[in-house]
């Protein structure tokens, strides 16, 4: 289903844990990594297609997720020739997106890349908002960069542990919970392989 443009509707996932990292996923079988994305089928809405694919990719349901944000209009990139199919070219010139903000209620556990029989990724991790362009396919990073540019501002305050201590201007201890650390070598607990995956703990090597 393209407009009149060339270009397939289309719909991303910015997933949020509580501590507003960004949920990275490893395409299957390459070294790329990339957020939750997939086409909007004929007369489905945006957000139905956002749960859709939530549920195909990551394994989620409505119910592990709220809405926080959504881009205002579609944000569009175009495919370079040699990705698309030969039957496809010369009306085919990419994709136009509505990304969605979203953040998890529920625990890591509920996370699952075999949902379904065709994976998206091989491999996940919690990273910084700011995600590393580099490791993003090239022709995508700019639509990486504008939804999550718009969105950004719309990431829930999180709660600060370093408050005044009462009676004077101390500052209480430093934030007891640090960003866990995704770089041991060894998968973390939470992270889901297929069978024959591996976790790669440094994606721009």
């Amino acid at each position: 289903m393209l407009d009149r443009e060339g270009f397939r509707p289309n719909v991303g996932i910015i997933l949020l844990n509580q501590r507003n990292q960004v949920f990275w996923g490893k395409r299957i079988r390459t070294h790329s990594w990339q957020f939750p994305q997939g086409g909007i089928d004929r007369g489905e809405s945006p957000e139905q297609a956002m749960f859709r694919e939530l549920h195909e990719e990551v394994g989620l349901h409505p119910e592990h997720v709220r809405i926080v944000a959504r881009t205002r209009d579609w944000l569009r990139y175009e495919v370079p020739e040699r990705y698309v199919r030969r039957e496809a070219r010369g009306f085919y010139r990419g994709q136009k997106q509505i990304w969605y903000l979203l953040q998890m209620v529920v625990a890591d556990h509920h996370l699952n890349l075999r949902a379904t029989n065709h994976p998206e990724f091989d491999a996940w991790r919690w990273n910084d908002y700011w995600v590393p362009l580099d490791v993003v396919v090239e022709f995508k990073r700019g639509v990486y960069e504008m939804a999550l540019t718009e969105l950004v501002r719309f990431l829930p305050r999180q709660d600060r542990h370093n408050r005044y201590l009462r009676g004077n201007n101390r500052q209480a201890q430093p934030r007891e919970h640090a960003p866990r650390q995704e770089h041991a070598g060894l998968a973390p607990m939470h992270m889901e392989l297929p069978p024959g995956a591996s976790f790669d703990p440094n994606p721009q090597g």
